[in-house]
């Protein structure tokens, strides 16, 4: 489990496919600390680690698997050498839950459609996929690239969340514009309840 708050940016140094695709994501993590086996959300997708160890100067690596089912309904199919990742550690007991729960299972991807400027902060818009759209509520949470985010408004299947400097300079943010794709998981709870409803 994890919180959407994230705590480094890494970036993709290597990968090869072989049978499924092995990425090598550089970061700031201590290696020590990195048992193998261990869950690292990477732009909200939890992906098992195989190997770590230094990389360059204060930097580290460790080494994930993706599927190809991963590949195809997520981002990551999408990640070339050098695309930065927002990278999150597994929720610990006694953590502080800074955002909301989060499974690192992403539902798919929405579709970034607008970014202004509003105040201080930068607003974007979203579309997500149809089959996604009825659990995003306003004032509900969303995951988006791994970022625990508040939504805003709902006009179908759009929606919009502001995202403030802070944010734009901790995590990928700062570098998404429109026309790209991020990984979406929608609130778990959210799910529950349409489930509930359906078999009431």
């Amino acid at each position: 489990m994890f919180t959407g708050i994230v705590s480094d940016i890494g970036e993709l140094v290597a990968q090869e496919d072989a049978g499924d695709r092995r990425l090598t994501i550089a970061c700031h993590y201590d290696p020590a600390t990195i048992a193998l086996g261990a869950s690292i959300a990477c732009s909200g997708v939890c992906l098992t680690v195989i190997e770590t160890g230094p990389y360059q100067m204060d930097r580290s690596y460790f080494v994930v698997q993706a599927s190809k089912e991963t590949l195809d309904v997520t981002t990551l199919g999408q990640w070339r050498i050098g695309t930065r990742i927002n990278l999150e550690r597994a929720l610990r007991i006694g953590d502080e839950l800074g955002g909301h729960l989060v499974t690192g299972h992403a539902d798919g991807m929405a579709a970034v459609v607008g970014r202004e400027p509003e105040g201080g902060s930068m607003r974007f818009r979203f579309r997500a996929p149809d089959a996604l759209a009825r659990f995003i509520a306003p004032k509900g949470s969303v995951c988006l690239d791994g970022t625990s985010l508040t939504v805003n408004e709902v006009d179908g299947s759009l929606f919009g969340v502001n995202i403030i400097p802070h944010t734009q300079e901790v995590t990928t943010w700062g570098q998404i514009t429109a026309g790209d794709k991020v990984n979406i998981e929608i609130d778990t709870m959210a799910r529950y309840v349409a489930r509930l409803n359906e078999t009431a």
